[in-house]
């Protein structure tokens, strides 16, 4: 995965902001590496009832729609089994489908765009700050039936999951720390890999859990697994990502990785921000220009 160039964020802010200005000073201390809750006031929106939601889905290709059942472990091995509604069924009926849905990518759609960057640029300023250019702004929206998991798993972005409608709770666990996710797994996530994860309930031990309810946000660092259950209503989740150049050397680092283990060696893990792992992530894309890798 080859840098991304700077995107340009517009300039203009919602007429309120949705972060209040002592949330945002509380995102800036503990960013990039601290999962923290926060309050929003995004509130109720035109684009994000089920109506315009289901609408979204019809406009958005197969490859960023997911969605199954909702009744699911907290560890699942691959790919959970679809549920035999659409997706408009899902989205219109969820609070009695029994299922659970992502659109992803929801910046593929102008009116989405918009939203996704306005919230972004209220904390552009302090994720430049810490982690540089905000690279790849992504949106992803989360509809959920009454107690359904999503299961443990991990991502590859700084990410805030704002809840909107109906309460979970995110349960997180340490980044970065191989008894919740092991080397050899990030390795093989980032070669083309499942991003799902093995559980244990012996990891409970090192959990965290973030109840949200709406005006509610929690932030999520790189790679650091976690699960999510819904209470007893429906919900839907706006999550607001970036990636970083701190956040590609650390994927690519982890490529090379994979590389040299499959050559034998034993390489250490790259290291946790603020280490740059550049050396690595630079071997990486070096021998993927001559077709190496």
């Amino acid at each position: 995965m080859g840098i991304e160039q700077h995107i340009a964020i517009p300039t203009e802010r919602l007429a309120r902001a949705v972060f209040p200005d002592d949330q945002r000073a509380h995102f800036a201390t503990n960013y990039p590496e601290t999962p923290h809750l926060l309050r929003h006031r995004l509130g109720e929106n035109e684009l994000l009832n089920l109506d315009a939601l289901a609408a979204l889905a019809g406009r958005l290709p197969d490859s960023a729609i997911e969605y199954n059942r909702g009744n699911l472990p907290i560890g699942v091995d691959g790919k959970p089994a679809p549920s035999g509604l659409t997706i408009e069924e899902t989205i219109l009926h969820i609070a009695t489908s029994d299922s659970w849905a992502v659109l992803k990518n929801i910046e593929q759609v102008p009116e989405y765009e918009a939203l996704l960057l306005s919230l972004l640029n209220e904390l552009r300023p302090d994720i430049e700050a810490r982690t540089g250019a905000m690279l790849r702004p992504q949106g992803f929206i989360f509809i959920s039936s009454p107690n359904a998991v999503t299961p443990y798993h991990f991502d590859p972005e700084h990410n805030i999951l704002l809840q909107l409608v109906g309460s979970k709770v995110m349960t997180q666990f340490p980044a970065g720390d191989p008894r919740f996710a092991p080397d050899e797994t990030h390795e093989s996530y980032h070669s083309g890999g499942p991003r799902e994860l093995h559980w244990r309930d012996e990891l409970m031990e090192g959990a965290t859990e973030f109840p949200l309810h709406p005006g509610e946000a929690v932030f999520v660092p790189v790679m650091a697994p976690h699960f999510v259950r819904v209470g007893p209503e429906s919900s839907i989740s706006l999550s607001i990502t970036w990636r970083s150049d701190w956040s590609f050397a650390e994927a690519d680092a982890r490529g090379f990785n994979h590389l040299m283990r499959k050559a034998g060696l034993s390489p250490a893990a790259p290291g946790r921000w603020p280490a740059t792992n550049k050396g690595k992530a630079y071997a990486l894309r070096a021998l993927r220009r001559i077709g190496l890798a």
